[in-house]
């Protein structure tokens, strides 16, 4: 029996300024005036579903059981991909079937994928096909916080569309990876793990090479270097991270979410 604590998360990319996280938060208070609803992110870049997926994962453990988190960068908004609310380590979640919650997977199974075909626990008024987010999502992601059953929302669908995330490539001399995040203090977060990077290091010196800059400073926090001073740390979620303290990295150093940043491993330590 999956017991709701009547949280609400919302990722999305739609910004603040156009009223579409309001219409949303709207329709769920109208069902439900008790809910709680935090927002987590509303400044995806407009279409990145890998970005969305990738702050849905960092994010999504930090809430407790029985959340639900509904989520929706949806460019195929209105086309043949599904509806979908999925049970996953004992949280909700809900948004479009598109590859959206890979990454909170990380490989893993669903514990039960519905698609959302009951029109009776969508908005009542006409459903648009450009708005899914206030039309389908909300309310049903409203009604789930609410105590709907997951069983009762949709029919049970085995199928979901998976994103693939770009792994490093490494070697005994180094690893190279790619900048998956900028956050907005500039801090360029790659997708070299901590666990991967211990591994391949085997406690030797190394060097960073990314954008325009060859790094050679490594830190445990950011005021571990001089201010304007740039460094290589693992961030809060155990990823490479290229900083400048109290600078911006990705302006300082021409990096852009995408870019190589190659690690080079030095002699091993005598």
């Amino acid at each position: 029996m999956f017991a709701t604590n009547g949280i609400v998360t919302l990722t999305t990319d739609f910004g603040v300024q156009d009223g579409y996280v309001a219409a949303m938060k709207g329709i769920m208070l109208g069902i439900n005036p008790q809910l709680t609803l935090v927002d987590i992110a509303h400044d995806i870049a407009a279409h990145d579903i890998m970005e969305g997926a990738f702050i849905l994962r960092n994010v999504a453990q930090s809430f407790p059981p029985g959340t639900v988190h509904l989520a929706v960068v949806d460019p195929g908004v209105g086309s043949q991909r599904k509806p979908i609310a999925m049970k996953y380590r004992n949280q909700l979640f809900v948004g479009p079937d598109n590859g959206l919650f890979s990454l909170v997977l990380a490989g893993q199974s669903a514990e039960r994928v519905v698609e959302l075909d009951q029109p009776r626990f969508w908005r009542q008024e006409s459903v648009s096909a450009t708005f899914h987010g206030r039309d389908i999502f909300a309310p049903v992601a409203a009604r789930l916080a609410t105590g709907l059953s997951l069983s009762s929302a949709g029919t049970p669908t085995d199928s979901m569309r998976s994103l693939h995330w770009a792994l490093p490539i490494s070697d005994d001399q180094g690893i190279q990876g790619w900048v998956v995040h900028i956050d907005r203090f500039g801090n360029c977060i790659t997708n070299i793990e901590r666990q991967h990077f211990d591994r391949q290091r085997r406690d030797r010196d190394f060097k960073c090479y990314a954008g325009s800059s060859i790094i050679a400073a490594n830190s445990v926090t950011y005021s571990d270097v001089d201010p304007g001073e740039a460094t290589v740390l693992f961030n809060s979620q155990d990823h490479l991270e290229i900083a400048i303290h109290q600078g911006s990295a990705a302006n300082l150093l021409g990096i852009r979410k995408g870019a190589p940043v190659n690690i080079l491993f030095l002699d091993e330590k005598t």
